[in-house]
């Protein structure tokens, strides 16, 4: 069908109508990807940009609070009360009063709901007066690494109950008497968590992107949540120190920028934006499809416009080239199964003749007169040779050897001449029987228990020949009685062993069993006659795989002897049939049949 004339009429349509237009959509995409993406970016940056402006003005409010208290006259008045020995509790405890009065109300007064803790090494914090701060990671940082400003976190040193259920972040800085520049503890500037957080939360990128700020150990400053970007803001920090270790000597303040980053094999955009006076950085995370979500409308537009086009195409080439070509398809289809010998099918695919080209119409119309033609004479030999075929089948089984009635009819007569009438009553019922289903055509298969009968009257004819000459066994268990089996395959079986084992010696003797054994039927006949060689039996055995096995059910002569009953069961059961031959010359021989255990 690739090399077809529909097929390269289509080709060529496509070729001539689609490649320009996908280059000009290749194109416009390009140049519009590119703009979009700048825009994109710089969006982006400015929004970081926005929010790094508003932690740098908090943080400089930060330190002028800082400063403004440790400056106050009120706490150097209360840190000299402190290093004065001679000072009494209550001057000291005064002193104390005012402090907590003065960072009380800056704290009401201040908008951003900002508190202030004074730790001293001698009185541990100014509002619970213990020194479990020490314990704190905060302290534990500002102590060991001198971290200033801290993450999000609980502080229970606080002039209000209220603020001590609230995440807080904090500026650090020492608490030092101004008079002897000694330093006495730390001043410790509180803000809401809430302040920061809640804008930085206000951003989103797409759908999913957001934006974190981080520590210089890549924590969340904030208390931000990183279980879904942890592993893309760790590679982000690491492939951040590359670009700004290349980029210090151009920017040495400020750094900001964006890169691109892989995750499970997923593209992601990190903006990126440095604040070097805390040693924080803003960092932004988006998946790279949703930020150009515009972008990937536009492309899927442009493929969208370019589909319906190819379909119009398609539709057209394929309407052009129906009207030409589907007489020639449709009388190709039907010589293809002309050859398989559907006929029936391959005249109804026969294309109209009444239409199309006249070539083409007197070329459908001679073929179609060829198929009826061809079609009948098969039919007609069909059904003369199966009336034929069917009619030898019936022929080979109502068949028995002409000698045996002739030596039945003498035996009979010379039981008349002896008076012996009770066994010409026998005989003469015996055969009798045997005539009577040898007639009975009314089916193929029949129970195991009337073809052993059937062998019953045959073998009794056969003993009143032989007298003692013959001895028989017929051995049938139990289970096979309900058995069914094809007709007529054990009667030549046992003429063959008879025959044989009387002409090998003075006496025959025959064993004939039947026994179910997992779901077979096992028939056997034993015999001491001459037997066979290996020759002759690989030779039968050939000839039950043989592929025509239906030869020999209708050959003409002996055909009712071993090869036509082996054949027989071949071509009822399959492969399901089989059969061991076991003999040797003038040692008998012993033939085992398995049949599939029928009940129906």
């Amino acid at each position: 069908m690739l090399y077809s004339l529909r097929s390269r009429l289509m080709v060529a349509f496509s070729i001539l109508l689609i490649f320009p237009f996908v280059a000009l959509v290749y194109i416009l995409t390009s140049e519009s990807a590119k703009l979009i993406k700048t825009s994109l970016e710089v969006s982006a940056s400015q929004t970081i940009e926005q929010y790094a402006s508003h932690v740098t003005t908090l943080m400089k409010q930060l330190e002028d609070v800082g400063n403004q208290v440790l400056g106050s006259s009120t706490t150097q008045t209360w840190l000299a009360d402190l290093r004065n020995i001679e000072s009494q509790d209550r001057e000291e405890l005064l002193s104390k009063r005012r402090v907590q009065n003065f960072l009380s109300s800056y704290a009401v007064n201040n908008s951003n709901g900002i508190s202030i803790s004074l730790f001293t090494a001698a009185k541990g914090g100014l509002w619970r007066q213990d020194r479990t701060y020490e314990q704190q990671p905060w302290f534990v940082d500002y102590k060991e690494q001198d971290v200033k400003w801290t993450g999000s976190h609980l502080e229970e040193d606080q002039p209000d109950e209220s603020m001590r259920s609230r995440s807080v972040n904090a500026y650090l800085l020492p608490l030092v008497e101004l008079q002897t520049l000694t330093g006495v503890g730390i001043i410790k500037v509180n803000y809401p968590t809430s302040v920061l957080r809640d804008p930085i939360d206000r951003i989103h990128f797409g759908e999913t992107g957001r934006v974190f700020l981080l520590d210089a150990d890549g924590r969340s400053v904030l208390g931000q949540q990183l279980t879904g970007e942890a592993a893309i803001l760790k590679e982000g920090e690491s492939k951040l120190a590359k670009v700004l270790q290349t980029t210090r000597v151009r920017k040495p303040e400020g750094e900001s920028g964006v890169f691109a980053v892989r995750n499970q094999g997923k593209p992601y955009l990190v903006f990126y934006r440095k604040l070097p006076d805390q040693n924080w950085t803003i960092m932004g995370v988006v998946p790279e499809r949703e930020l150009y979500a515009k972008l990937n409308r536009i492309k899927e537009t442009m493929l969208l416009v370019s589909g319906i086009l190819l379909v119009i195409v398609l539709v057209v080439a394929f309407g052009l080239s129906k009207s030409v070509t589907n007489p020639l398809t449709r009388m190709a289809r039907s010589m293809k199964l002309v050859k398989r010998g559907e006929f029936d099918e391959a005249i109804k695919q026969m294309p109209d003749t009444q239409r199309g080209h006249s070539e083409i119409g007197y070329v459908t119309g001679a073929f179609g007169q060829m198929t009826n033609r061809l079609k009948y004479l098969i039919e007609t030999e069909y059904e003369t040779n199966l009336r034929r075929k069917n009619a030898e089948y019936k022929a080979l089984l109502l068949q028995i050897n002409p000698h045996f009635y002739n030596n039945t009819l003498e035996i009979i007569s010379g039981l008349a001449a002896m008076k012996r009438n009770d066994l010409v009553m026998d005989a003469t019922e015996a055969l009798g029987q045997m005539m009577r289903y040898s007639l009975d055509l009314s089916a193929d298969q029949v129970w195991v228990s009337e073809e052993l009968a059937y062998i019953r009257d045959y073998l009794f004819i056969l003993k009143l020949r032989y007298d003692d000459r013959l001895q028989v066994r017929i051995e049938e268990a139990p289970g096979t009685r309900e058995l069914k089996m094809p007709k007529f395959i054990l009667q030549p079986l046992v003429e063959n062993a008879v025959k044989y084992s009387l002409e090998n010696g003075e006496q025959a003797l025959v064993e004939l069993g039947a026994e179910a054994r997992d779901d077979w039927l096992y028939l056997t006949i034993a015999d001491n006659g001459i037997g066979m060689n290996g020759e002759l039996a690989a030779d039968l055995q050939r000839g039950l795989s043989g592929a025509d096995t239906t030869a020999i059910l209708y050959s003409k002569g002996d055909s009712i002897g071993l090869r036509n009953v082996l054949a027989r069961c071949r071509v009822q059961y399959g492969d399901a049939f089989e059969v061991r031959i076991a003999s040797s010359p003038d040692s008998g021989t012993t033939i085992t049949m398995r049949l599939p255990a029928s009940r129906s």
